[in-house]
């Protein structure tokens, strides 16, 4: 069989190499040096084409397209969220993604992305605290301890050096799942019997739950001024963890606000309710955290441009560590007008 050529091939990272690529730099070390990315491409916000994700909602779940292009590259991932697939053995949340080069329109990398989306909610949170939470704050509360809950403490530690943890779960085996999961590695870490103890002297609270459904994971009671609120789950029609009152309290941070005011918690406002677009803070065109006292809210969906970063940082990644496979991916006749040449050629060959 005729080996295909170099233009036919794309790098591909499955997830074997992709657990691989992140263990041969480190965790820690990954999740920061992709915070950079992420910041960065924030900072030129501007350049990029932006669009709401397009979603396909269903009673089970959503299926969504996250595609962007700063002009040079184009990138886009594919992912799901089924809540109900954690009682059938599978991920919540599955995702796959591609890079191309804008010139030719060929693909330059296709990688898994559960995992890496994984790391890129979690560094984006953390890129969001720089800016948005208390200074010298070293406790989080997080609240649902799933997929995502280690992801965001490493994250914090990171980045901010957050080193006290409280955990609380409706399923407390997942509290102990997670802090098992973070044992020895800097954390002093609470399991908390309900949310009102986990919150609790904290200066950070995450909130990352899954279920697909309006719910008040934090009541207003439980929010006291000065603390910064990392607001995860809530990221589609339907689905909120935090009561309206807390949002009339805090100042709302968000990503991009025509597909936050859809899926994020600010859904529960009206239209017009101010917000605050994190790539303005970060250019300083906004003022982030101005007071101690001030209630600072990370609305967080998840946005086509922090996918966009991970695809880039992977990429960067590969030549020097090797962690990826070569996938035939793309026809490549020897004459680009004749594809069916190809074809009809292809049946005179040899099987492998």
């Amino acid at each position: 069989m005729t080996q295909p050529s170099r233009l036919a091939i794309v790098p591909f990272v499955s997830v074997d190499r992709m657990m691989k690529l992140v263990l041969a730099i480190g965790v820690e070390r990954f999740l920061t040096e992709l915070a950079a990315y992420i910041e960065e491409d924030f900072r030129r916000w501007e350049l990029f084409d932006k669009t709401p994700r397009i979603a396909s909602h269903s009673h089970d779940g959503v299926i969504e397209l996250m595609p962007t292009s700063d002009g040079k590259m184009y990138g886009f991932k594919y992912v799901n969220g089924h809540p109900k697939n954690m009682r059938e053995g599978r991920q919540t949340v599955t995702a796959f993604g591609v890079l191309a080069d804008v010139g030719s329109g060929y693909p330059m990398l296709l990688t898994e992305m559960t995992i890496l989306t994984a790391l890129r909610t979690a560094a984006t949170s953390a890129v969001a605290a720089k800016y948005l939470a208390p200074k010298g704050a070293r406790a989080m509360a997080i609240i649902g301890n799933g997929a995502q809950s280690e992801f965001q403490a490493v994250a914090f530690k990171a980045l901010l050096g957050i080193d006290r943890l409280r955990l609380y779960d409706i399923d407390r085996s997942a509290s102990e799942k997670c802090a098992r999961n973070l044992a020895g590695k800097g954390f002093d870490i609470t399991i908390c019997s309900t949310g009102q103890d986990a919150v609790e002297g904290v200066d950070i609270i995450t909130t990352v739950t899954a279920d697909k459904q309006y719910a008040t994971i934090l009541t207003d009671n439980m929010v006291g001024s000065g603390v910064h609120i990392n607001a995860v789950g809530g990221d589609c029609p339907g689905k909120t963890e935090l009561h309206r009152d807390i949002l009339l309290r805090s100042d709302i941070f968000v990503e991009f606000p025509p597909q936050t005011r859809i899926e994020g918690e600010i859904q529960q406002l009206d239209a017009d309710h101010p917000v605050t677009e994190l790539w303005q803070v970060m250019t300083g065109k906004a003022k982030g955290r101005k007071a101690p006292e001030q209630i600072t809210l990370f609305d967080s969906v998840g946005f086509a441009t922090e996918d966009f970063s991970a695809l880039r940082y992977v990429r960067d990644q590969l030549q020097a560590t090797g962690l990826y496979e070569e996938l035939d991916l793309l026809a490549d006749p020897d004459e680009p007008r004749d594809l069916f040449g190809m074809l009809e050629r292809a049946a005179m060959q040899p099987a492998a």
